[in-house]
């Protein structure tokens, strides 16, 4: 199977998923629905069979988009522009989502003041676009031996970025590093 099919049948998925929650014309079961009118207006609770006559002399479908509803809620619309409205709603919601990625900066113990600084700039970076960052502190060797005494290097790289950050776990030791994380301040 090409790719190209491929991409046509996960359209196709999308497209149904969106068809299978509502029901049209004949496949509504209810004996009394509310009714919006073309121009949607209120048209009131009334018998499926009336309701089904009103979509057909204007020409559309009867389309059920609040099933849940007591009484369920149908619409008097054309049913292809209704699915493909949805399927752009539904598109332009997933532009709108925003996903907050973590990245990560590593450090050592012996870090240097300038090499900090660096690091820094790079966590201020992460956290300007909305991410969050953690810092992993890794040790080796002897530097196991000090681990309490690194935590100054994380309190200090939090109170570097203070300013726009706040520290959303503390530091915390997970076998050979310490971790903490930072995320952007609320305004």
């Amino acid at each position: 199977m090409c790719c190209c099919c491929r991409d046509t049948f996960i359209f196709f998925e999308e497209d149904t998923a969106i068809a299978n929650d509502l029901f049209i014309n004949e496949q509504i079961r209810d004996k009394e629905v509310r009714v919006i009118g073309v121009d949607g207006e209120q048209l009131g609770v009334m018998d499926i069979k009336e309701a089904l006559r009103l979509a057909d002399e204007a020409g559309v479908d009867l389309v059920k988009i609040a099933p849940q509803a007591k009484p369920p809620v149908c619409k008097i619309v054309d049913y292809g522009k209704f699915k493909y409205d949805q399927l752009r709603k539904q598109k332009e919601a997933k532009k709108k989502q925003r996903t907050v990625e973590i990245k990560e900066i590593r450090l050592s113990p012996n870090i240097d003041k300038n090499d900090l600084n660096t690091k820094v700039a790079a966590a201020r970076k992460f956290l300007s676009k909305g991410n969050r960052v953690k810092i992993t502190l890794r040790f080796r060797g002897r530097e196991m031996a000090h681990m309490g005494a690194s935590v100054h290097i994380l309190t200090d790289f939090a109170e570097e970025l203070a300013d726009i950050a706040t520290v959303e776990k503390q530091p915390k030791v997970e076998g050979r590093t310490m971790t903490m994380f930072l995320a952007e301040k609320k305004q």
